[in-house]
């Protein structure tokens, strides 16, 4: 149904475009104006809709250029921070990072994903960064795995890294010990490894590093270029490695 404007907002609308300046309406004017704009909303409120929808598109598009300048600006420290397990093809072509909780469910539900990408792909970079928020047991956790990796070397963080992601009992140290030894590792050089000032301060680094790129969340993952928060699916994740490799 087309309304018929009032007579007043038909003289509005006939005058010069400086005219539309609502502190320069009159009570009457104004009135007219808002009573006009709110019957055409109620009309057809899928202008509202299609308003949000532009808006939600230029904050994607914010946030993408904005995470763009933050990859760029942190890339040493997320691609060759010297301390970060670096599994898959250590020459692969697209570098794929993720910020993990050992505790975090859809960390544990994007794990078999990301090693079916790695594995069926043969040509990414895989780095993990320990990034445990939360609590203790995350802690626990991420420590005994970096722990791990400095006392018995990337093999053996490989599979601690696997295990603690499907691991949900106790992480005290002669629990998480328990669990080494069930994965053939000595736990006693690993347990010692804990005093290890480093094993503390990559995590600290890693926290660090996610506060600069506005990770508050897991996972995250940085695929090349592009960082994206929260789980992605197989699918998904294939596609933006294609994307990657396209430039």
């Amino acid at each position: 149904m087309t309304r018929l404007a009032p007579l007043a907002l038909i003289g509005l609308m006939a005058a010069p475009v400086q005219a539309l300046d609502l502190t320069k309406m009159s009570d009457a004017e104004r009135q007219a104006f808002r009573a006009e704009v709110r019957a055409y909303l109620m009309e057809n409120p899928q202008v509202i809709l299609d308003a949000v929808a532009v808006l939600e598109e230029r904050n994607a598009a914010a946030q993408e250029n904005a995470d763009l300048t933050l990859v760029s600006d942190n890339a040493d420290a997320i691609f060759n921070d010297g301390y970060s397990w670096v599994g898959g093809n250590p020459e692969g072509d697209v570098t794929v990072v993720e910020f993990l909780d050992y505790r975090c469910g859809y960390c544990a539900k994007a794990f078999d994903e990301v090693k079916e990408l790695i594995t069926a792909d043969g040509n990414i970079r895989f780095i993990v960064k320990e990034f445990p928020i939360l609590g203790q047991a995350s802690l626990d956790s991420s420590r005994f795995a970096v722990a791990t990796k400095i006392a018995a070397g990337d093999e053996a963080y490989d599979l601690m890294h696997e295990a603690l992601m499907k691991y949900r009992g106790s992480t005290k140290p002669a629990a998480l010990s328990r669990l080494a030894a069930s994965l053939g590792l000595d736990p006693e050089p690993i347990v010692a490894a804990l005093k290890d000032p480093q094993v503390d301060a990559a995590i600290r680094a890693n926290h660090d590093l996610a506060q600069k790129l506005q990770i508050n969340g897991t996972p995250t993952f940085v695929f090349g270029d592009q960082l994206l928060r929260g789980y992605v699916p197989l699918n998904a994740m294939e596609q933006i490695v294609e994307e990657q490799r396209e430039g």
